[in-house]
């Protein structure tokens, strides 16, 4: 079997083993895949294991020996799936790998923009305590999360770990989801009654054209003024322009996003720099344990394919 990785950087500094591959054939490893590189490079390959390079109709074509595709995420709006499946590709997603990663940085962000530790370590290290005139330093504007409402969209693994950590906060949990799942302990509601109801919204949903830009500036609207917005999911759910807007409005109190749009972050990225605004580089999935779990998934899946039994398949 031909195996080539097209993105493996995306998932390995060094610290995670690749050689993994090399048991179930000859392996190539790219760091990083430009478009324009992709159908070139997967050409004679059986198996391509991924993580953000899309591949289309046009690259499928182009690999005329391609039986299976596998992926670094979760998400897979990278992938032309409808393509796959009329060519006979197989599509796994690795799921799962990094629920408890993403959940913890989901709170990380709204900790943040809550209890604002970065701002007030900043403010220490600017020399602002040193110069206080009292024992304790109001600058920061700091809120609560007890008795506040959590809105989470999609109710996955990872938006039902989210949940459970809201609930321990003293949070209320109400969930807008696809699919309404036997839990006593949320509130199903529409998606209209989530964006009117929630303090704080966190999406955990995948990028389909059912959610792409789901805020956007109508939906805002309905929001509460001050509500909190965090996104660990895909920037494409959110409409950037119109949650800049909101933000300079005053009608979003703040925002906590690990995904944007584009990424890296374009340079006439509307978000970039507003005050009210805490942005990390797609890191919430990225712990060593995550990796490590992340590459036992995509092996395992391999292995299930080479079996006849593949699974985790998303096409």
């Amino acid at each position: 079997m031909k195996i080539v990785c097209t993105d493996i950087s995306s998932v390995s500094a060094g610290d995670v083993d690749v050689s993994v591959f090399e048991k179930y054939g000859e392996v190539t490893l790219y760091d990083v895949t430009r478009p324009d590189e992709t159908a070139e490079r997967i050409k004679d390959a059986d198996i391509v294991i991924v993580n953000k390079t899309v591949i289309g109709r046009h690259e499928m074509e182009a690999a005329k020996n391609l039986k299976y595709i596998g992926l670094f995420a979760t998400g897979y709006n990278n992938i032309d799936t409808a393509a796959a499946r009329e060519r006979g590709v197989v599509v796994s997603n690795a799921g799962q790998y990094s629920t408890d990663a993403v959940a913890q940085h989901t709170f990380a962000l709204m900790l943040e923009l809550f209890s604002k530790a970065g701002f007030y370590n900043s403010f220490v290290e600017d020399g602002g305590w040193k110069a206080a005139k009292i024992f304790t330093g109001f600058v920061g504007g700091t809120d609560e999360l007890a008795g506040k409402t959590l809105g989470i969209v999609g109710y996955g693994n990872i938006g039902g770990a989210v949940a459970k950590i809201g609930r321990a906060f003293g949070m209320k949990v109400i969930v807008f989801t696809r699919t309404v799942k036997d839990d006593p302990a949320a509130e199903f509601v529409t998606k209209e009654e989530l964006f009117r109801r929630s303090d704080v919204i966190s999406f955990h949903c995948p990028l389909t054209s059912a959610t792409e830009k789901m805020l956007d500036a109508d939906a805002l609207s309905l929001c509460r003024d001050g509500v909190y917005i965090v996104n660990t999911s895909r920037g494409g759910v959110i409409d950037e322009d119109a949650l800049a807007a909101a933000l300079k409005s005053g009608k979003v109190k703040g925002a906590g996003l690990d995904v944007l749009r584009v990424e890296p972050m374009s340079a006439d990225c509307p978000l970039f720099g507003l005050p009210n605004v805490v942005i990390t580089p797609h890191v919430a999935w990225t712990p060593l344990a995550t990796r490590n779990r992340l590459m036992g998934v995509v092996t395992s899946n391999i292995e299930a394919f080479l079996r006849g039994e593949p699974e985790n398949v998303v096409n």
